[in-house]
Order: C-alpha cells, then sequence, then structure tokens
C-alpha cells in the first residue's frame, strides 16, 4: 500500500493528457532553479518550454518503455529486459540498429506505478486502433508503450532511392490494440494530420512523426525526370501512397534543441 503526495496534485503541476495506461504531466514553471538560471527558465516556460514526465499506471496495462528512461517506480513492480531467449535477443539488436531506438526495451509488469525521467521535448499519446492497428514512428521518437502492441519493423518500399536521399530504410511500427508514447519537438498542437483515400502525399524533407502502415513509402524524385528536378529547385521527396494517415510536423527541424 502506497500513498504520494504533492505530485499530481502539486499546483505547479498540470495534466496534458491522460489515456490508457499513461498520463502526461507537466510542469508549468520550473521552480528548481538558482538565480543565475532563473531569467533562462522564467523566458522558456513562456514560449512553452516546460518539463514533462510520462507517468505508466501498471494497474491499467503493462509497458515497454525506451531503455534507461525510468527515474522512480513505487508499488508492484517488476521489470524484466523482454528478452525471450538468444533468437529474439539477436533480433532486437537488429531492430535497435536499424531504427536507433534501443537494443533493449525493459517490461516492467504489476499493479503500482512508473514514472519517466522528465524531458523538455513534448509527450505524444497515440491510440494504434485510430491508425488501423499498425503505425510507423519516425526513427528515435519511441518513449513507451503497452506491453500489448507488438514491435516490428518496417522497410522502405525502394531502397536505392532511399540511400540516395539520405534516408533510413528501416522503421519501427507498432501492432496490435494500446497507446504508445512519443517523444517529439513539436507540440500536438501543431502536428498537421493528413487522410489518404487511395491518393498520394509527397513531403518535401524528413518531416512525417508517424503514418499508417498500409501506406506506401517510398522516396523519390519530385519531378519525373533529372531536368525536371533540376528546374524545379526540389531533389528527392518521402512519397505516402494509398489509403491511411499521416501526421506531419509543419517545419524540417525543431528551431531550438530540447533535451
Amino acid at each position: 500500500m502506497y500513498n504520494i503526495k504533492n505530485f499530481e496534485e502539486n499546483k505547479n503541476i498540470k495534466i496534458l493528457h491522460d489515456w490508457g495506461a499513461f498520463k502526461v504531466l507537466e510542469y508549468q514553471a520550473d521552480l528548481s532553479v538558482t538565480k543565475a538560471g532563473s531569467m533562462q527558465e522564467y523566458f522558456a516556460s513562456k514560449m512553452n518550454v516546460k518539463r514533462k514526465q510520462l507517468l505508466c499506471d501498471l494497474s491499467v496495462s503493462d509497458v515497454i518503455l525506451q531503455s534507461g528512461t525510468m527515474q522512480w517506480m513505487v508499488g508492484d513492480v517488476s521489470m524484466t529486459s523482454g528478452v525471450k531467449g538468444a533468437g529474439d535477443f539477436i533480433g532486437k539488436m537488429f531492430k535497435g540498429a536499424v531504427t536507433n531506438e534501443s537494443t533493449i526495451k525493459p517490461e516492467y509488469t504489476g499493479s503500482g506505478q512508473v514514472i519517466l525521467e522528465p524531458t523538455y521535448k513534448h509527450i505524444l499519446l497515440l491510440d494504434v486502433e485510430d491508425w488501423g492497428g499498425s503505425v510507423v514512428i519516425e526513427d528515435g521518437m519511441f518513449l513507451a508503450s503497452e506491453s500489448s502492441l507488438k514491435q516490428k519493423v518496417s522497410m522502405r518500399s525502394n531502397l536505392s532511392s532511399a540511400a540516395l536521399g539520405g534516408e533510413g530504410l528501416f522503421n519501427l511500427s507498432l501492432n496490435g490494440s494500446g497507446v504508445v508514447a512519443l517523444e517529439s519537438d513539436i507540440p500536438a498542437s501543431e502536428l498537421i494530420e493528413i487522410e489518404l483515400d487511395n491518393d498520394v502525399l509527397k513531403i518535401d524533407g524528413n518531416m512525417a512523426v508517424a503514418w499508417s502502415s498500409g501506406l506506401k513509402f517510398t522516396v523519390e524524385r519530385a519531378s519525373k525526370n533529372l531536368i525536371g528536378s533540376a528546374a524545379s529547385g526540389e531533389g528527392l521527396v518521402n512519397v505516402y501512397q494509398g489509403t491511411g494517415k499521416v501526421l506531419m510536423a509543419p517545419v524540417k527541424d525543431s528551431p531550438i534543441q530540447l533535451t
């Protein structure tokens, strides 16, 4: 039996999202600062650069975390490596190598709570069922997921153009029923959601955050010929074709590097 005080009910903390096993907590101001850093922290909070934490309630679902993200846990909590034999370990090493994710993602089970390290990035919660039961995410964005979701490696449709475009050949996909938490430089309020019905979306740059697994994903020239591409000033573009959804950032890169 445990009782946590001055945490979720703290007046400086706001619960941004509460979905499945996850709660996203946001500190309205960074009060644990020195005099020297107080001005920087004040203006950072005014620009919505605020500390956030992910709370995982294991009484709702067991969870899988990005390695090294746990800060503290309370109650009935057990942690396993999530590796089921040598073959599974080799498979996880491959997934980690090609998707910029940690090789081993620990699984936490029980009925207690696990709280992750604070981050200044934005935490997005996606219900994979809203994505037709399978969603692909951009490399390095995975933070946590309910353990009911299965992780797979999704490969580009045409490897040669992906290599020429400087893009990775593989991405992590989440499959099944459950909620996944992603770390993003862009807040959910600014992300653009595009629904395709047997249509095509072309993006100049690596701006997609997540997309339906059913979409055909390739890297192609902006124009069908080299002269057209040169004349337009555009080179290779990411192409998403078919029926499904794409969640896209409004800019290629965040102007501020968040840690």
